[in-house]
């Protein structure tokens, strides 16, 4: 008589994605919830999913299927693990043919209904999310994904601010929101980094259970390059003149591109404000009192007020960005603005034309856009 076949979607279960760090510990934790009570060495197999090759990476997957299909001694349950399986990505072991085949034999297994008393769980990273083992696995089982933060990608802050916010809360931390932004872009959203800076924030404040401040992160948490880069365009939105000269010279000090400095931090930056500047005049909008709130006030506009605002790869506004504008454009009238663009563009010409130094050009440009 076949054994009975368990289809439900709590008895399977992966945990993929491209951050390492947080697909193990999430997968660990998950592991433990999912293997049987006092069930003792029996109640748990787990099968290394770092293979040297495409035969040992297929090797493992038969292993997987042949142990999800052995019934646990002397009955009750067991926990079946395929761990740290490296080859599902979009590598030579990944496309092999004897992979592929493999886990269509998984998929098949899995698309029928393991035995009941039997748990799987699957854990890897860099997976291929193109293909169709990826794609069935959504179908059969809850997937959590740990993707890191693409920071080349517009709007990566808002989504680094609340992964603080989650650690920050199961830490017992409380965190201001200005200390938010500035812990997000000094981690440059690393979840690890995340974790390490609130842990040693906690630890600065001791017994004061006060709310973490923008003073306490600037004290403690190391600025990166590429958060000077980010912080020296707050810097200029805000017309503060030494402030962007001081970040500037940090910059250059560690040895940051002029043009990579042009191009992230003071072409956007002036891009955004004159955009967001002509938008809150024309249209009568307040000046938002975080950055996050002006998404609210973007959604009330019309689809024609916002098509000369700067997009996303995706299309979409990135109102993060211009709400950071919004608090400071009223540093700035539509004159300067408009001046401004003239400045960059002729500093930008001088940079990559021109035998000038490329940090005494940069520095003048910054006087002449902040002095009012």
């Amino acid at each position: 008589m076949a054994a009975p076949k368990s289809k439900s979607l709590d008895v399977i279960s992966a945990v993929i994605g491209s951050d390492d760090a947080e697909v193990k510990s999430t997968a660990r934790a998950l592991a433990e919830k999912l293997t049987p009570k006092d069930g003792g060495d029996f109640s748990r197999d787990i099968i290394d999913g770092v293979a040297a090759g495409a035969d040992d990476a297929a090797d493992r997957v038969r292993k997987t299927i042949d142990a999800l299909l052995t019934f646990p001694f002397f009955g009750g349950e067991k926990l079946v693990w395929l761990k740290d399986a490296n080859f599902l990505g979009d590598s030579v072991t990944g496309r092999a043919a004897a992979v592929q085949e493999a886990l269509e034999e998984l998929t098949a297994l899995l698309g029928k209904g393991v035995p009941d008393g039997i748990r799987f769980l699957l854990s890897g990273s860099d997976v291929d999310k193109r293909r169709s083992f990826y794609k069935s696995l959504q179908k059969l089982c809850k997937v959590t994904v740990c993707d890191k933060l693409d920071t080349s990608k517009a709007g990566w802050e808002e989504a680094a601010m609340d992964i603080a916010k989650d650690i920050a809360s199961a830490c017992g931390t409380s965190i201001g929101e200005d200390a938010l932004e500035l812990l997000a872009i000094r981690t440059g959203g690393d979840r690890r980094t995340i974790q390490s800076e609130i842990e040693k924030l906690s630890l600065y404040l001791g017994e004061d259970k006060r709310t973490v401040t923008r003073a306490d992160v600037d004290l403690i948490v190391p600025m990166t390059g590429s958060a000077g880069i980010f912080e020296l365009g707050n810097a200029l939105a805000a017309r503060d003149t030494k402030r962007s000269l001081d970040l500037l010279a940090q910059l250059f000090q560690d040895q940051e591109s002029p043009i990579g400095i042009m191009l992230v931090a003071i072409v956007p930056t002036f891009r955004n404000l004159l955009a967001v500047k002509d938008l809150m005049e024309r249209h009568k909008l307040s000046r938002p009192a975080q950055p996050f709130f002006f998404s609210k006030t973007l959604e009330k506009l019309s689809d024609e007020a916002k098509e000369h605002l700067p997009r996303k790869k995706d299309g979409t506004v990135n109102a993060y960005s211009l709400g950071i504008a919004a608090q400071q454009a009223h540093r700035y009238s539509v004159a300067e603005l408009r001046t401004a663009q003239r400045l960059v563009l002729e500093a930008n010409i001088a940079l990559v034309s021109s035998a000038k130094e490329p940090k005494g050009v940069l520095q003048q440009l910054i006087v002449r856009l902040t002095v009012a």
